[in-house]
């Protein structure tokens, strides 16, 4: 992939889901995790200085304390997986490890 040409890191996130044609949607939900996630922390370090104790405490504070649905969930980890792996540039083996919520089997409804 080229290099990004923005300086800042958001307009890079959007830099980088315009390269790949993804839909105006997915680069607001992109963003606006990657802006969470950053805020979460501070604002203090750049994602590229954090790691996977870093991510396991933002997904973990969206699942206990905002009590955010699966689905939520598992957008604001691809968002991060979407700034670690093409924004950043970085490996994450460790990525693999994060815990990934399950949705819960609904019970079939019997209707006599």
């Amino acid at each position: 992939m080229p290099p990004l040409r923005a300086p800042r890191l958001l307009d890079q996130v959007r830099e980088r889901v315009r390269y790949l044609h993804y839909s105006l949607r997915t680069e607001q939900a992109y963003v606006h995790w990657v802006r969470a996630y950053v805020r979460f922390h501070g604002c203090k370090r750049h994602p590229r200085d954090m790691g996977a104790a870093e991510v396991e405490a933002f997904l973990t504070w969206l699942a206990a304390e905002r009590k955010v649905a699966v689905a939520t969930h598992q957008q604001a980890l691809s968002a991060l997986l979407f700034l670690y792996l093409k924004v950043l540039a970085m490996e994450v083996p460790w990525m693999q490890h994060i815990g990934r919520p399950q949705r819960k089997r609904r019970l079939p409804v019997v209707l006599s």
